[in-house]
């Protein structure tokens, strides 16, 4: 069974959002590497979840081209 993923933790900073386990920040159990992966409400702010829902696929044609 999948997890939910929270779209506005209370506190992202004492979670590691690396895997499903969301271990606490000094457990990284799953070796996920040495530092925590980060939510990504701490790296985009809080509107993070919308972005791309709105996107004008005209402009990401003239992108590619």
């Amino acid at each position: 069974m999948i997890k939910k993923f929270p779209l506005h933790p209370k506190n992202p900073e004492r979670i590691c959002w690396g895997c499903d386990k969301y271990c606490p920040r000094e457990s990284l159990a799953c070796g996920n590497g040495s530092e925590r992966t980060q939510h990504p409400v701490e790296l985009f702010d809080e509107d993070w979840h919308e972005w791309g829902l709105d996107a004008d696929p005209k402009q990401n044609k003239a992108i590619e081209d």
